[in-house]
């Protein structure tokens, strides 16, 4: 999961660029990237940590252009070493760069096709240096001094036909413009909005339409399945259906967990999403729990509070806010393993005793993974004095990977694969759970307004629209990213690795 960002303005894109990504920072917190482009010359930083981390104001004042991508990692494929934060680079052709949210899963055929054949060198284990390098090695095709809108979608024509899996790419191409496509399927999310500016109009790409709010971009659109978009440097938009073969299948987890709920994805109020979840989850606690003693309903902060205040409501019970979040401990769900996903949970909220001492207490999460962070946090809550503790998710169990750019590689480290509902609640230590249903969380997310008639839910349903991911992919997977696999990767280094300039 990662966030990305492109501009192509008649001002300066490096201060709008930081921006964007500081409000895309819950999409990657791992590191962070910015390249722009200025008078032939292209300048780079990115380096592991936050943004406010990785760029100071020497950093910044270096940054030259208009014309710019950005990029926050958390690392699914490949490892989480400084090597592979990106944007990535290649010299050829034109000079050539790329942010990508998402994963690959033919990454590995691909990377042989490229050595072998395409005579490409790989400097990382990243699907994303991967698919840069498709780009490139169609871009060279060409063999023209400067390629034409024709020819970059050409190009894009041809990457779709090679690369397979859940993908958004923003790529800037030296001299030309600002590049950006989505999946065939559309799983990972891509929006477009503009503004006016003095000098004319301006354009961003993004992962998320908050991130355009905050720079005074109005949302167009978002990039469509199997699109390409491009602006080049005069501020001219092109766009291209690229891909011809396409169906629109979201990843429904934007809706439940990943997405900010001020985003707007597919033309679906991420909040009013989440809000339609509560009300259908109250409806089946209804349903199952007609005789519940919940005293109180309290949210896990931040994603599940507004289906909370649904549940409360619908109910007829108290709402409370008994945990309160220390702002500066990362997404736990993201953390790259569960030792420290166990120990961050206990850094991260404290709950206020006087919400729990002697009640029946009704927790609600956006979904539980790992379960780790919910057996902490029910602990919590009994340390706290809970009469009993009872867990509500507003997503169906996840017992699935997930291999279109989230880190649920290995089914074995899901608490809900291959386990009931009274297994699961026994494992995290609550007095019962309830689910959401698949259906009610469909039905939750689509809306009339939208285009969207299905979604990817992989991680529920075991379906997976790419039709590629196989018993033997899944299992080569699980030994490549599992915490274990990550673990070894990191003991052993990541390889080579380029100096950037402008370090610490």
């Amino acid at each position: 999961m990662c966030g990305i960002v492109g501009i192509v303005g008649f001002s300066p894109a490096n201060q709008q660029i930081y921006d964007a990504l500081t409000v895309l920072q819950h999409r990657g917190q791992d590191a962070a990237g910015i390249m722009t482009a200025h008078e032939g010359e292209l300048f780079l930083r990115k380096d592991n940590g936050l943004v406010r981390d990785v760029f100071q104001q020497r950093h910044m004042v270096q940054l030259k252009g208009n014309v710019g991508i950005g990029h926050v990692r958390y690392p699914t494929a490949g490892c989480d070493s400084s090597a592979e934060a990106q944007p990535f680079y290649v010299n050829s052709p034109y000079g050539l760069c790329l942010a990508h949210n998402g994963n690959l899963t033919n990454a590995r055929e691909l990377a042989d096709v490229l050595v072998r054949e395409d005579r490409r060198h790989l400097n990382t284990s990243s699907d994303s240096e991967v698919l840069l390098n498709v780009l490139a090695s169609e871009l060279q095709r060409f063999g023209t001094p400067r390629a034409s809108a024709s020819d970059i979608f050409a190009a894009v024509s041809a990457v779709y036909r090679r690369i397979r899996g859940g993908y958004a790419v923003i790529a800037m191409v030296l001299g030309h413009g600002v590049l950006g496509f989505r999946d065939p399927n559309g799983i990972r999310p891509l929006v477009i909005g503009t503004r006016e500016s003095p000098r004319g109009r301006e354009y961003m790409l993004a992962s998320e339409s908050v991130a355009l709010d905050q720079a005074g971009y109005e949302l167009m659109r978002d990039v469509g399945p199997g699109e390409a978009v491009y602006i080049d440097e005069l501020g001219r938009l092109h766009s291209h259906q690229c891909a011809e073969a396409t169906r629109h299948t979201p990843c429904i987890f934007e809706y439940v967990y990943f997405a900010r709920p001020d985003s707007i994805i597919d033309n679906i109020s991420v909040y009013k999403a989440r809000l339609r979840m509560g009300e259908l989850l109250a409806e089946k606690i209804r349903r199952e729990r007609p005789e519940h003693d919940i005293d109180v309903v309290i949210p896990i902060p931040d994603t599940s509070r507004t289906s909370a205040l649904q549940v409360a409501q619908i109910l007829g019970v108290k709402y409370r806010e008994g945990f309160i979040k220390n702002r500066y401990i990362g997404r736990t769900f993201i953390m790259p393993g569960q030792e420290q996903r166990a120990k961050s949970v206990r850094s991260k909220l404290n709950a206020i005793d006087l919400e729990f001492r002697g009640k029946n207490v009704l927790l609600v999460d956006d979904s539980i993974v790992r379960g780790t962070t919910s057996a902490q946090i029910i602990e919590v809550a009994r340390d706290a004095g809970a009469k009993a503790v009872y867990f509500a998710s507003a997503a169906p169990p996840v017992r699935y990977p997930n291999v279109y750019g989230i880190d649920m590689p290995a089914a074995s480290e899901l608490v809900a694969a291959g386990r009931t509902e009274d297994e699961v609640a026994r494992l995290i230590g609550a007095d019962w759970l309830i689910y959401q249903d698949l259906a009610d969380l469909e039905r939750a997310v689509r809306h009339h307004d939208s285009q969207v008639t299905e979604f990817d839910t992989s991680c529920f349903s075991g379906h997976y629209v790419t039709g590629d991911v196989t018993s033997e992919y899944l299992a080569r997977l699980q030994a490549e990213r599992s915490d274990m696999a990550k673990a070894q990767r990191n003991t052993a280094g990541a390889g080579v690795s380029l100096k950037v300039v402008g370090g610490p």
